[in-house]
């Protein structure tokens, strides 16, 4: 069942459904509820969950699975398992910050960069294969951006299943590997992106609140990290993450990546190599870090987006 109001004493005139426990829930509980939101969780995944029963609720804990999901105004992201947000949306039956067409448009990287690339802004150089794809035709794309590059999954997050190929071999390498995933398991999406390698890059984290910047932060590997040889600047791998102030150009990029893609809260990956600044990714279900990281006013500026996305 969803958790008491953050608050009783705020008297919360909105009520928010998030389907994650992670760090972020805890941030939002405290931070909005000075703002009459109260945050509640509403469970997606790893549990049964009803979807039609014909008869009346029979027992207790009936009761209780048919008014979980009532009294909400909105809900925060729609749930990253499609199948059960389906479920979990139906029964809420509230609009979504994001909701599930901004999820999946900012999931789908190859869709997004071709999205952000048909609108002018500078991405890295990128292929998608369709799995299963001829060799040559791969190793012929792979010639095209040149090595080293990356290897990512189209739809993976986290920096999950990154890879990166100094030479053909080591390319096919990746590739008989993920072949033998695809074949053997239901993995759904199976296409994967060749991506140019930016060396050296500063990678930044940009929050962008209705199209407007609302803060961002750098990504940093540790030094002994670095010293390994290790690249990705993942903070779920150990990358540390400070909040920087941005300048002009790189604000203005995210917000027209903002745009471009139409997502109301998206976060926005900049990479920024050799002089050159560049659209890496997004995440329609950003994190929202220690309110430090922002800008002034953003806390009251992201209730303002609730309030408006519970009266639509």
């Amino acid at each position: 069942m969803p958790t008491a109001p953050s608050d009783p004493d705020s008297d919360p005139d909105v009520r928010l459904a998030m389907t994650t426990r992670a760090e972020t829930f805890e941030r939002l509980r405290e931070r909005l509820a000075p703002h009459g939101i109260a945050v509640d969780h509403v469970r997606p995944d790893e549990r049964v969950l009803r979807v039609a029963d014909g008869d009346e609720p029979e027992t207790a804990a009936d009761a209780d699975a048919e008014t979980e999901f009532d009294g909400f105004d909105a809900g925060w992201v729609y749930p990253s398992r499609l199948m059960e947000g389906a479920v979990v949306d139906a029964r809420l039956g509230v609009p979504w910050v994001n909701g599930r067409d901004a999820v999946l448009a900012s999931r789908n990287k190859a869709g997004a960069l071709a999205t952000l690339a048909d609108a002018g802004l500078p991405v890295p150089e990128t292929r998608l294969v369709s799995n299963p794809a001829d060799e040559e035709a791969v190793l012929a794309a792979a010639d095209e951006i040149g090595y080293p590059l990356v290897v990512k999954p189209n739809s993976a997050t986290r920096g999950v299943g990154i890879a990166k190929a100094a030479d053909p071999d080591s390319l096919l390498g990746v590739t008989d590997y993920l072949d033998l995933v695809h074949d053997y398991r239901a993995t759904g999406d199976k296409s994967y992106l060749l991506q140019e390698f930016l060396p050296a890059a500063t990678d930044y984290r940009v929050m962008v609140l209705d199209a407007v910047y609302a803060g961002a932060v750098e990504r940093r590997l540790p030094e002994s990290a670095l010293a390994e040889g290790r690249w990705k600047h993942n903070v779920h791998r150990g990358a540390v993450a400070e909040g920087v102030d941005l300048g002009e150009e790189p604000r203005r990029l995210a917000e027209r990546a903002a745009e471009a893609l139409g997502i109301p809260l998206l976060g926005v990956d900049l990479l920024e190599s050799d002089g050159r600044l560049v659209v890496s990714e997004t995440n329609a279900r950003p994190t929202i870090d220690s309110a430090e990281k922002y800008r002034e006013g953003f806390d009251a500026d992201l209730a303002a987006l609730i309030r408006r996305t519970a009266r639509q």
